[in-house]
């Protein structure tokens, strides 16, 4: 299993961050067929191949991902999108 782990500040509010993670979510959902739910301030997920967490706090979002082995082939592009959609909302 390929791991991917991400920190990033932002300077958005608790529940602005929590509202971003929600549609980030969503998004992922779409696209990766995930499910999830707020268990606290992380928002766990999981689906075919793909499990993991993003966690908010008042000055940072994190992402911790676990990708299966047909998503460990493409972990690179994987992170890579991870890392865009976090300039685009918490930039």
């Amino acid at each position: 299993m390929a791991k991917i782990d991400i920190r990033r500040p932002h300077g958005k509010s608790l529940p602005e961050a929590r509202a971003v993670v929600e549609k980030v979510a969503t998004r992922m959902s779409e696209k990766l067929g995930t499910t999830g739910g707020w268990q606290g301030d992380a928002y766990t997920f999981s689906g075919s191949g793909v499990k993991g967490a993003i966690t908010v706090s008042d000055t940072d979002v994190h992402v911790a991902v676990e990708l299966g082995m047909m998503l460990s082939a493409v972990r690179g592009m994987v992170e890579s999108e991870i890392r865009k959609k976090l300039d685009e909302h918490f930039a």
